[in-house]
């Protein structure tokens, strides 16, 4: 088996598609398209909007009339008690926020959050990460400033929420990383040779011309609410392909604006664009890394369609599929309105 055995399918394409750094959120069978840019230009501002796409259909849900929540682009979106996308930080078209707000998958209310007394909030966060160690607890990295200034380092914070009161709390950690922007931040079971207790760490990689693993965090087991998706068709023929002739082990390094995925004990990364060539610098690499051997061994499998070259784009695991919405295409520029699935033959 050879790298040419793996594609991405066309399922749907509609121009609500079209959209890039905006996010995509599986819950109850359907993925949540919100926010985004139409456009590379910074003088124009993000949509506000959320799609929903029914897979099992392969079409829209109440496609003439899209809820509009706030505009936000580069942000980051993480799902609270199967109901609530929360929605952290971003750009809104005139300025950086680190505020949060919710949208109720099940009644499409919006809600602003309060940001308690105690509250350290970052200057404002885009292209950052925010990971969910639990409904009450979420993780954020990211390179912090605002228009005029940003710190030469990757702050981390802890953000804690109250859903109840609809309420969140940033504290500051002592701990740093190197300086990143359009990284990608997963959670991933402890290497236990050079961690004492059993639990999860929190990996960050991208964002820079380097292919380092930073390690920004470590929780107990009882401290993370682990949601997995069943995916064994898809971690299965993942399996075979990393044992296939065209595997390649290598690490992704210098990408930014890609897309990361966890599926089931791989760390399925694609596309993004590389800050080693100022020309042709939009990717459609797939890199799998390898989570069952210790450290975590990486795998890259070239793409030859240049039509699947993306930034800015994200994927979403959904129903043992592995989708690709939306980015820019190989120019940067020109919005891609599909959606795919990874194809994998075997």
């Amino acid at each position: 088996m050879t790298a040419s055995h793996w594609t991405w399918t066309l399922v749907a394409q509609d121009a609500q598609f079209a959209r890039a750094f905006h996010t995509c959120t599986p819950t109850r069978g359907k993925i949540y398209l919100y926010g985004g840019v139409r456009t590379g230009d910074s003088k124009e501002p993000p949509l506000g909007d959320v799609v929903i796409f029914d897979p099992e259909q392969k079409s829209l849900v109440n496609s003439s009339v899209p809820q509009v929540v706030s505009r936000r682009s580069h942000h980051d979106t993480v799902l609270l008690g199967e109901r609530w996308l929360c929605v952290v930080g971003g750009w809104d078209g005139s300025q950086r926020l680190s505020s949060i707000l919710s949208y109720d998958t099940e009644t499409t209310e919006r809600v602003t959050w309060t940001g308690e007394a105690s509250s350290n909030p970052p200057v404002g966060l885009s292209s950052h990460t925010c990971t969910k160690i639990s409904d009450n607890e979420l993780c954020v990295v990211g390179r912090e400033g605002g228009l005029r200034t940003q710190r030469r380092y990757s702050s981390v914070y802890t953000l804690r929420l109250n859903a109840g009161s609809k309420t969140y709390m940033y504290k500051e950690e002592e701990s740093h990383t190197a300086s990143r922007s359009g990284h990608s931040a997963v959670l991933l079971r402890s290497d236990t040779k050079h961690t004492k207790k059993v639990g999860y760490s929190l990996y960050v990689f991208g964002g820079r011309e380097s292919s380092t693993v930073d390690v920004v965090g470590h929780w107990s087991r009882d401290k993370v609410q682990e949601n997995t998706e069943p995916c064994p068709r898809l971690t299965e023929q993942l399996a075979q392909l990393l044992s296939s002739k065209g595997a390649k082990r290598t690490e992704p390094k210098g990408l930014r604006h890609h897309s990361c995925s966890v599926v089931g004990p791989f760390v399925v990364v694609f596309g993004g664009e590389t800050l080693s060539r100022a020309r042709d610098a939009v990717c459609n690499d797939l890199y799998v890394g390898d989570t069952r051997s210790s450290p975590m061994s990486w795998f890259q499998f070239p793409g030859f369609n240049p039509q699947h070259k993306r930034v800015g784009h994200r994927t979403c695991l959904l129903n043992d599929r592995l989708y690709l919405v939306g980015g820019f295409g190989a120019d940067g520029k020109t919005l891609r309105p599909e959606i795919c699935m990874l194809d994998i033959s075997l």
